[in-house]
């Protein structure tokens, strides 16, 4: 290699009904340590893109095995969905979302399985943000805003229940955010791309989630109360954790003496058991 030095400049050689762009690069020795690409690993890469970019046809050739493989799918992100929620029992269909709002173009696709855990992906014009970012804050955002408010109005959240909490309602959620942010407007956080910083994302999606979302749950009683029926049991498995792990911690504090104890009776602080005696009272205020 000679360090990425350009041998010579483009020239123009002529005119051609053809389209399309040839790059041809062979790797620098002194700068990449491994160049044994991994097919599996473009192979993943390619299929996302074509993902993305719904109706473009994308080949992959590894001429080292005279191996292709093509990927296209006109459905893009609602083919995408379909392969990640491979093997998973779904309990709503897969919803399509998409808008431009501050010049930002937004798609979303999301489902909901019997699953328990959360599975996100999000991108930044074709770039996976493995650290998320203004956009997947905007996108959760509006999703509980939207949820709780349709609780609310069907009465499954009372007025003296607080509202769902933001991880409740996205138990068993599999999603995609895609954006494509204008140059003039793209900022990332930290060297690598991998957390979107454009302000506006944020705003641009939750705008469109809030809107189509909540236009969506209207019109899909059945699968929305299966949305919040989840949400709610999710609530209420973290409230009960969270109140063991409470009286676990109470039960550490407290000496083996007084583990037993209801939390009705209050232990007597005399040491001497000759001096101490035991009330029965009806009701708290009684005693």
């Amino acid at each position: 290699g000679n360090g990425g030095q350009v041998k010579q400049p483009l020239t123009e050689i002529g005119t051609t009904n053809e389209t399309g762009t040839t790059i041809t690069f062979l790797p620098d020795s002194k700068i990449f340590k491994v160049i044994d690409f991994s097919f599996t690993t473009i192979s993943e890469r390619i299929r996302e893109s074509a993902f993305l970019n719904s109706g473009v046809k994308i080949t992959l050739t590894d001429e080292r095995a005279d191996k292709t493989v093509e990927y296209l799918f006109n459905n893009g992100l609602e083919e995408f969905i379909t392969y990640m929620n491979e093997g998973k029992k779904s309990i709503t269909p897969i919803v399509m979302m998409k808008g431009l709002e501050k010049e930002i173009e937004v798609e979303v696709a999301l489902q909901y399985s019997t699953e328990f855990n959360e599975n996100l992906l999000s991108f930044a014009n074709n770039v996976k943000t493995s650290e998320g970012g203004s956009h997947v804050v905007g996108f959760r955002s509006g999703l509980t805003k939207v949820i709780n408010d349709y609780a609310r109005k069907e009465g499954l959240l009372k007025e003296k229940d607080k509202n769902l909490d933001s991880t409740d309602t996205r138990e068993g959620l599999t999603a995609i955010i895609s954006v494509k942010v204008p140059e003039s407007l793209i900022q990332y956080e930290g060297q690598t791309k991998g957390k979107l910083g454009t302000y506006d994302a944020r705003a641009a999606v939750e705008i469109i989630v809030t809107k189509q979302f909540g236009f969506w749950l209207t019109e899909n009683k059945t699968s929305a109360y299966a949305i919040i029926e989840k949400a709610l049991l999710a609530r209420n498995v973290r409230e009960e954790a969270r109140k063991a792990r409470e009286a676990a911690r109470n039960n550490k504090k407290r000496g083996n003496s007084d583990r037993l104890l209801t939390g009705k009776l209050t232990p007597a602080q005399n040491r001497n058991k000759l001096n101490n005696e035991i009330f029965l009272v009806e009701g708290d205020s009684a005693g």
